[in-house]
């Protein structure tokens, strides 16, 4: 089987995840070029890569090139797909170029800042007829794989609600780090950056779309424009309800993140680093022991395994002519989520969904309408 062709645009704190996706993925994948603004971390990134391959055995012979623009290397490289880990306000732009290029796309969550470049990106993809997938890993886990198969199985019964915790720290050097981190214009707050991956789970696992949403965001700590604490409860069309606690104000260090699901005959709670352990699970005819046994998994850091496992579905997609599991519609629903989080703190209100056109912009605008008073 040939292998796909694949190029990295971003090579910042998350890009070593990607990097080891593709050495696991070897067998498939030939990556064709890393890019980034600054040319020290596109080298470093490829080392990572190298060494990854020297740990398997696996040498290449013909060095990957470097490149500090992204379209120079669009016009230069037969890739197949790109992989985008920019920061979260270059995500829709770059994506639409690459997707003007016919080719396929990867790219980290969140995938648009605005419900707009998100119909945008969808669409695009639809008409050239590519591959869009957004980078929710975590989706792998096989402790969410376990829960996901077990509840469409029945055994749950009706779906009661769900409970999305996270509990993190990113100090104030974290944001100090880079000028976009924690802006209205680039990134969001703790809700888009570090909850998006857990907001998707509780939507994906409650498997319905939402009909309201009650937000509440505040800045109590970090340095920034936007929320690093936030709060939502969700009611879903099919009845269930969700509740949504993100921050990163934990001290003095990551506390937990968790998914708390409750049905009519059943419980689980997953957490561990990453959603990658069954804390609690009570479903019948099945011994709790057993299964927290079997579907644990111990990774290192936040980002857990799911990378690998998500670049092998985008893969198979590509060949098969299917849809990978995380497409760009199952992308944007946990930024409508957001979004709908951010309208609702500023409107002071409940809000309906679909929630139409609306940004992270549109949130800046109106705390700036606030504070002059108008």
């Amino acid at each position: 089987m040939d292998k796909l062709r694949i190029c990295l645009v971003g090579c910042g704190r998350i890009s070593f995840k990607h990097a080891e996706a593709y050495a696991n993925n070897f067998d498939s994948l030939e990556v064709v070029g890393f890019c980034d603004l600054i040319e020290e971390r596109a080298q470093r990134t490829r080392q990572k890569y190298y060494q990854l391959l020297q740990s398997k055995g696996i040498e290449i012979k013909k060095e990957i090139p470097i490149y500090t623009d992204y379209i120079k290397m669009l016009k230069e490289q037969d890739t197949d797909i790109v992989d985008i880990a920019t920061f979260s306000g270059c995500h829709a732009q770059q994506t639409l170029v690459a997707l003007d290029f016919g080719k396929h796309v990867v790219v980290e969550k969140p995938m648009a800042l605005s419900i707009d470049d998100a119909d945008k990106m969808i669409q695009k993809a639809r008409e050239k007829k590519k591959v869009l997938a957004v980078c929710l890993q975590n989706r792998f886990n096989k402790s969410v794989q376990k829960l996901k198969k077990t509840i469409e199985s029945g055994k749950f019964g009706k779906i009661l609600y769900g409970v999305a915790n996270i509990r993190w720290n990113r100090n104030n050097e974290y944001y100090k780090q880079d000028a976009w981190r924690g802006t209205w214009e680039q990134d969001g707050g703790a809700l888009m950056n570090q909850c998006t991956h857990n907001i998707d789970l509780l939507q994906w696992i409650i498997d319905s779309d939402v009909d309201e949403i009650y937000g509440d965001i505040e800045t109590f700590l970090r340095p920034i424009e936007a929320e690093d604490t936030g709060f939502a409860l969700l009611r879903f069309k099919n009845g269930a309800r969700g509740i949504i606690e993100g921050t990163t104000c934990v001290w003095p260090s990551n506390l937990e993140e968790t998914l708390s699901i409750f049905g009519e005959t059943g419980t689980a709670v997953l957490g561990g680093t990453s959603v990658n352990k069954i804390v609690v699970w009570r479903v019948p005819e099945e011994d709790e022991k057993e299964v927290i046994e079997k579907f644990a998994e111990n990774p290192d850091n936040v980002y857990g395994f799911g990378h690998t496992h998500l670049f092998r579905d985008v893969i198979e997609a590509i060949k098969s002519g299917h849809d990978p599991l995380v497409t760009g519609e199952q992308g944007k629903r946990s930024l409508e989520i957001i979004l709908g989080t951010y309208k609702s703190a500023i409107e002071k209100r409940p809000v309906k969904f679909p929630l139409g056109s609306f940004s992270t912009l549109d949130v800046k605008k109106e705390y700036e309408r606030q504070r002059l008073g108008k």
